[in-house]
């Protein structure tokens, strides 16, 4: 990395002791991005959006609003990140697109004073046992840098950031760190009492546990939720450790570790959550589950389910956050193809049957359901639900959970519904014969059943019913369709990159062999800001449904034989979970690699 005092000798003249607008145009002009025919007006504009703009605003800020069209090929719009980056090439600088998972702020924040980094438009990004590096707005003026490195006893390395990037973490990072280190001063001692196997009361130390309405560990989780809404979390995970506590997000399937906070802030943050979701805060030994609605930023409601298990070190708690977008979806939007969408439609519109949703935990066989269920709840229809637990509150349907405490099985449920007139149920689960044989009868007597089984494909779901002591004769007058599903993590459009072609081995290995036109190219995952640096953004659903014909029927008896089930299958239309992967790839969807991993239980 080059020195921080550097500077490129492509910058014209003498070097500004900060960046201004003549500075910045003079650049723009002697690079030929802007054109001197057009400049007058450009920088007229920008000086008016900086005057007018908010207090502090940044030049590159002010420029990048100009949305102006670079004169040299490829003639892109100078956005903020390209006008970052272009100056940090002209200061010799690395361009930092600050990603704040990775930043441990907590020790950055010990560097300097939050008034002190807005002071500079600095923000300390990573400290090592002999570097610091700072990220900054301004690359020309670095009067601090003595004193931060003389202070800090590093060696600062500069990069090149965006200003507003800078001034969105700088708020955040340092009020943070305030509140986890005022709410661990708070609790009085450096290990807490804590009910883990490890248990340890400091003598001459008052033991105080840390007060879950304090307004640090408040805030802390305030913003602990909206970072996981900015993040697209669909989990966040807060586990107790010996002495610190690591908080994971998990996202588009991955997880992530975020940040390690106190041990004791931990607890508090875990009392603060339970409080909230009605959970008995005093009840550490047994798990637990709750739920909380909230808001985003933007005042969108989102409903977490809280679940927590005691660990050696103390409770974890995992929060499954619920996008309420969801059950707007469309099925194509959900990843449906467009022959499967229409054959999903026709059997969900049917008077009578079960149809089954099977794939395991995490496939999206609620998001299927509920979506599913959405459609079909108009103002004629009554649906009805039995959850464990209600995954997400939706008006359109009547809900009930099941209560294990007072003996209100599935079972006992689908048989309460029955009385409610009911169109349509949705049953959570089908886990055991009870609540199977109830699922038959609602279906035999002039109800539509949906419900969902945990196997690997689709025709394994007759033979697992069929296992649980279902008579065959009952499967084959009320099953209609089986849907199997799992998740892809998607390319992320913005940086996907051509990959040449698949070899003979893997396209063979994801049905190759199946009548489907093989890709001249495929994509591989790059990384940008946009996916996190990961090449994924966002997942989709690849399908596998099973429409009960009448051949198939006649399959289904006391010795079924699941290879000529899902022959039967296929020949009645029935794409194979592998094939739906296959045709994700040559859409330029995903890979190759995500296929294989998803559907590896089915090779």
């Amino acid at each position: 990395m080059k020195p921080a005092a550097t500077v490129s000798s492509s910058v014209p003249g003498s070097r500004p002791a900060a960046l201004d607008l003549q500075a910045i145009f003079s650049w723009l002009l002697a690079d030929g991005i802007v054109e001197k025919a057009g400049s007058k007006a450009h920088y007229a504009e920008a000086q008016g959006i900086l005057k007018n703009g908010a207090a502090g605003m940044h030049p590159l800020t002010a420029v990048a609003q100009c949305k102006l069209i670079s004169a040299r090929a490829p003639h892109r719009q100078m956005t903020l990140d390209a006008l970052c980056e272009w100056v940090a090439h002209k200061a010799a600088l690395p361009f930092c697109r600050i990603d704040p998972l990775k930043i441990d702020f907590t020790q950055v924040a010990d560097v300097m004073s939050a008034s002190y980094a807005a002071r500079f438009n600095i923000l300390p990004l990573e400290l090592t046992a002999t570097t610091l590096t700072v990220a900054t707005a301004e690359p020309f003026s670095i009067a601090w840098e003595a004193e931060i490195a003389r202070l800090s006893r590093r060696k600062i390395v500069l990069v090149f950031a965006s200003p507003l990037d800078i001034a969105q973490y700088i708020a955040q990072f340092f009020a943070l760190a305030k509140s986890i280190k005022s709410a661990n001063k708070t609790s009085g001692q450096d290990v807490a009492l804590r009910n883990n196997f490890e248990q340890l009361v400091e003598l001459g130390k008052l033991n105080k546990q840390l007060d879950a309405n304090d307004q640090h560990v408040v805030n802390i989780v305030d913003w602990l939720w909206q970072y996981a809404f900015e993040q697209r979390a669909s989990d966040i995970h807060l586990e107790p450790k010996r002495d610190v506590a690591t908080i994971r997000f998990r996202i588009d399937g991955v997880l992530h570790q975020v940040y390690q906070v106190p041990a004791v802030v931990m607890i508090a943050m875990t009392a603060r959550i339970k409080l909230l979701g009605r959970m008995d805060v005093i009840e550490k030994r047994r798990p637990q589950d709750g739920r909380i609605k909230t808001r985003t930023n933007g005042g969108q409601e989102v409903e977490l389910r809280l679940s927590t298990l005691p660990t050696a070190f103390g409770e974890k708690l995992v929060m499954r956050i619920f996008d309420p977008d969801v059950v707007v979806k469309t099925l194509p939007e959900l990843g449906f193809p467009v022959e499967d969408t229409l054959r999903w439609d026709a059997l969900t519109k049917r008077p009578h049957g079960i149809i089954l949703v099977t794939g395991p935990t995490g496939s999206g066989k609620t998001t299927t359901l509920y979506t599913t269920l959405k459609a079909l709840a108009t103002s004629e229809v009554n649906v009805c639900t039995v959850e464990d637990p209600i995954e997400m509150v939706e008006a359109a349907f009547n809900q009930m959970q099941v209560q294990p405490g007072i003996d209100l099985s599935f079972a006992d449920g689908v048989k309460a519904l029955m009385r409610q007139d009911p169109d349509i149920i949705m049953v959570g689960e089908i886990r055991d014969l009870g609540t199977a044989e109830m699922a038959i009868q609602a279906a035999l007597t002039g109800h539509l059943v949906l419900s969902t089984l945990h196997t690997n494909d689709a025709p394994s779901a007759i033979m697992r019913l069929l296992e649980l002591g279902v008579p065959h004769y009952l499967l084959e007058a009320t099953v209609i369709g089986v849907l199997a599903q799992r998740l892809v993590r998607t390319l992320c459009p913005h940086c996907k990159s051509p990959d040449g072609e698949l070899n003979d081995a893997i396209w063979h290995s994801i049905g190759g062999a199946w009548d489907i036109a093989r890709p001249a190219v495929v994509y591989r995952p790059v990384g940008c800001p946009a996916c996190r640096q990961t090449g994924f953004r966002g997942r989709s659903g690849i399908y596998e449904l099973l429409s009960i014909t009448e051949p198939f029927s006649k399959l289904i008896g006391k010795s079924t034989d699941l290879a000529a089930l899902r022959r039967q299958g296929i020949s009645d239309g029935m794409k194979p979970l592998r094939i739906a992967g296959a045709m994700k790839i040559v859409a330029g969807l995903t890979t190759a690699d995500e296929v294989l991993k998803v559907t590896a239980a089915l090779a």
